[in-house]
C-alpha cells in the first residue's frame, strides 16, 4: 500500500463533524509578526487579543516565583483552595465551581454533555466564534439569530428556542461587539427557556462593568438548575497565559460535567496565580481606571474624526474602517496588531483591545495614517 494510499484510509476514519469545520484563528502573536516583518518584537504593539494592558497581578507574580520549586509535582486536582476562594468571593458553595483551560474548556464540556446530532444550540449573530465551532464538532447544529444593533435580540433568541435545543449561549458583554444585554431581557431569557435548554451566560468581561447584573441569586437559589456562569481570568486579571477560567452552575449539573473534566486541566501555576489575584483589590482597580480611560480616549477620537464604532462595555472597541483585512495588514507593517473581524462576517471593521495611553495614542496615530485622515 502505497503512502498515499495509507493516507487515505487513516483519513477516511475522521469524524465526519470535522469536515467544513471552521478554524478559530486567534490574534496574531508578537513574536511571528516581528519574524515575518522582520521587526524588533519589544516595538510591537498587540491590541488583538483582549488582553490587559497592565499585564498580570503583582501578587499573582509572586505566587508564580514561589510555586517554582515545586513543578515537578502534579497540581491539586480538585483545586481544593482556589474553589474553596472563589466561593467565598460568590457567597456560593465549592460545589457550584468547575475550573477549566480557560471558559472554552468549559464550552467543550457543555458540548460534551449535552451537544450531539439531532441537537441544536441558539447564538447571535457575531457571537464569539468558539459556541457554533463546538456546537459543529459535536454533530449539533447552531441556529445563529440576526442581531439586534450589533447586540443580542434576546427575545428573538427565545423565540427560536425549539424542543431540539439544548444550548443557548450568550456573552454578556459580548465579544466581539461590545455590547450589553439589557437586563430584563437576561432575566426573561433565563425564565422562561425549557427547563431542558441549558442557558450559558458567558461573563468574561463582568469585572470591566460598573454596574453589572448580578444573576449569582439565581444560581444561589436552585431555582434555575438550567443556567451556567463562565467567567475567566484571563482578561481583567491578566492571566490569558495561564488559561483558566470557571463555570457556575447547580451542583447537580456541574457534577455531571466534572464526569468529563479532564484530571490536572487547571496547572498548578494557573491555580497558584489566580488564588493570589483574586485579592489584588489594587491591580483589579487600576486595570478597570485603564480600560475606563481607553474607551473614553478612543469614543471621543473616533467620534471627532467621523469613524463609526460600536460603543463597547468591554475591553476592546470594534472599529468599521471600509476594509478590516487591508486596514489590519497595514497597521502590522508599522507594528501594530489588531484584529480583522471577517471571520465574524464583519469584513469592514476591526476590533481594538484598550491598550496602555501611549498604545492607545500610537495605534490612533497610525489609523488616521492608513484611513488618510489629516
Amino acid at each position: 500500500m502505497s503512502t498515499e494510499e495509507r493516507l487515505a484510509a487513516l483519513l477516511s476514519g475522521l469524524n465526519p463533524a470535522l469536515e467544513g469545520l471552521p478554524v478559530y484563528q486567534p490574534g496574531r502573536p508578537i513574536e511571528e509578526v516581528a519574524r515575518e516583518l522582520g521587526l524588533d518584537p519589544a516595538g510591537i504593539a498587540k491590541l488583538a487579543s483582549n488582553e490587559n494592558p497592565l499585564g498580570p497581578s503583582p501578587r499573582a507574580l509572586d505566587a508564580l516565583r514561589g510555586l517554582l520549586p515545586k513543578l515537578h509535582l502534579y497540581p491539586d486536582g480538585n483545586a481544593f483552595y482556589l474553589k474553596r476562594r472563589l466561593a467565598e468571593k460568590l457567597n456560593l458553595d465549592p460545589a457550584h465551581l468547575i475550573l477549566g483551560n480557560g471558559s472554552n474548556e468549559i464550552i467543550e464540556f457543555i458540548g460534551h454533555a449535552l451537544i450531539r446530532p439531532g441537537v441544536e444550540t441558539v447564538v447571535s449573530q457575531y457571537c464569539f466564534a468558539i459556541y457554533p465551532i463546538v456546537t459543529l464538532l459535536f454533530g449539533g447544529k447552531p441556529i445563529v439569530v440576526p442581531a439586534s444593533d450589533y447586540g443580542h435580540d434576546l427575545e428573538a433568541m427565545l423565540e427560536a428556542i425549539t424542543p431540539q435545543t439544548r444550548v443557548v449561549f450568550v456573552a454578556n458583554p459580548n465579544n466581539p461587539t461590545g455590547t450589553l444585554a439589557p437586563p430584563k431581557a437576561v432575566l426573561r431569557l433565563i425564565r422562561e427557556a425549557p427547563p431542558q435548554t441549558l442557558v450559558v451566560i458567558d461573563e468574561a468581561y463582568i469585572e470591566y462593568l460598573d454596574e453589572p447584573q448580578d444573576l449569582l441569586p439565581l444560581v444561589r437559589s436552585g431555582e434555575h438548575p438550567n443556567l451556567l456562569l463562565m467567567r475567566t481570568f484571563s482578561k481583567i486579571y491578566g492571566l490569558a497565559g495561564l488559561r483558566i477560567g470557571y463555570g457556575i452552575g447547580h451542583p447537580d449539573f456541574i457534577a455531571a460535567l466534572e464526569k468529563i473534566r479532564q484530571p490536572f486541566n487547571a496547572n498548578a501555576a494557573a491555580q497558584a496565580a489566580a488564588l493570589a489575584a483574586l485579592d489584588d483589590e489594587e491591580h483589579l482597580r487600576r486595570s478597570r481606571e485603564v480600560n475606563r480611560q481607553g474607551l473614553l480616549f478612543w469614543q471621543d477620537a473616533l467620534t471627532r474624526l467621523g469613524v463609526a464604532f460600536i460603543p463597547s462595555f468591554g475591553n476592546f472597541i470594534l472599529v468599521n474602517v471600509g476594509n478590516g483585512a487591508q486596514v489590519f495588514r497595514e497597521l502590522q507593517q508599522r507594528g501594530i496588531i489588531v484584529r480583522p473581524m471577517g471571520g465574524y462576517q464583519l469584513p469592514g471593521w476591526v476590533r481594538i483591545s484598550i491598550g496602555t495611553e501611549e498604545e492607545n495614542r500610537r495605534c490612533l496615530e497610525a489609523l488616521r495614517e492608513v484611513l488618510g485622515i489629516g
